[in-house]
């Protein structure tokens, strides 16, 4: 099995996409093979923020380690609600600093390929053998291990509360599905639609699917910043947040961190907003399940 990298150096780097994709050899994607740390290290550029106690790369391997050390005995994907905002506590980015794909790069090859592999390997198929996707270590957001992560962390937070980022990367059918609509950047919207899932109104996967595709259907005739407002958002709790990081311990790991001190969603766009997605999700296709009156009717089966 693909192991810990035997260089890490003290800080984290860049990895571009072209010096990224040599490392992903069928070897590294089968989980058999290690990457070659050294020359790797060598194809990398400094963080912007190189200086600062957040380029530390030694916090982001421990973290790392401890998440497959606390669920060894589960399913990988139970790390995902408790690595998510730890990650995005201990890394301290930006949004743009975030839409870099070199850091995500650098993070799943240079300082943990063997998380990316004990998290994503899989069978597509029974009889074959178990690979990971490459796209696990160099891809789009929504799907690279890390950035995946960071970004369910950053949309789905709600100011410096952490809470309902467990709650949608507990549910991996939401966290895969809601990362690829642009109206979950809308945080009314992406509160609403965890109020659904704690109330359990959706559960099954099919069901979060035909909420997620119902909501971003309706967006394209109802502007939900409009019916259901936030507040305008203050760049200084970031700011200070990013800039305490040179003092701040290590993040709990039994306790959720505590992001920025941002305003939280405001209370009444939320529940504006969980009233008419019920109403979007009662109407919306989803396969499998039977209208009120097919069930009441003993209406058969298709």
């Amino acid at each position: 099995m693909t192991d810990k990298p035997n260089h890490l150096p003290e800080r984290l780097a860049l990895l571009a996409d072209l010096n990224a994709a040599q490392y992903l050899t069928d070897g590294l994607l089968a989980g058999k093979e290690d990457v070659p740390a050294i020359a790797l290290n060598k194809t990398t550029e400094p963080l912007p923020y190189d200086d600062e106690s957040r380029a530390e790369l030694e916090p982001v391997r421990a973290l790392v380690e401890d998440a497959m050390y606390q669920f060894r005995e589960d399913r990988p994907t139970a790390a995902d609600g408790w690595l998510a905002p730890r990650l995005h506590a201990t890394l301290r980015l930006t949004r743009r600093e975030a839409a870099d794909r070199r850091i995500w790069n650098y993070l799943a090859l240079g300082v943990a390929p063997d998380y990316v592999v004990w998290r994503h390997l899989v069978a597509k198929s029974e009889g074959e053998p178990a690979k990971v996707a490459a796209r696990r270590f160099r891809g789009p957001a929504n799907v690279q291990a890390f950035a995946r992560l960071w970004w369910a962390a950053e949309l789905f937070r709600d100011g410096p509360d952490y809470g309902s980022v467990v709650t949608v990367c507990s549910n991996q059918d939401m966290l895969n599905t809601a990362l690829r609509v642009g109206v979950i950047d809308h945080r009314p919207t992406a509160q609403a639609m965890v109020r659904l899932l704690e109330r359990g109104t959706v559960r099954t996967g099919r069901e979060v699917n035909a909420l997620v595709a119902a909501v971003n259907a309706s967006a394209a005739t109802l502007m939900y910043d409009v019916v259901a407002p936030d507040t305008d958002r203050d760049g200084k709790p970031l700011r200070d947040w990013i800039e305490a990081a040179e003092s701040a311990p290590a993040v709990p790991r039994r306790d959720l961190p505590i992001g920025p001190y941002e305003e939280k969603t405001p209370e009444r766009s939320v529940d504006v907003l969980v009233d008419h997605f019920a109403e979007l999700f009662a109407g919306a296709p989803v396969r499998g399940r039977r209208d009120a009156a097919d069930e009441g009717t003993g209406g058969g089966e298709v």
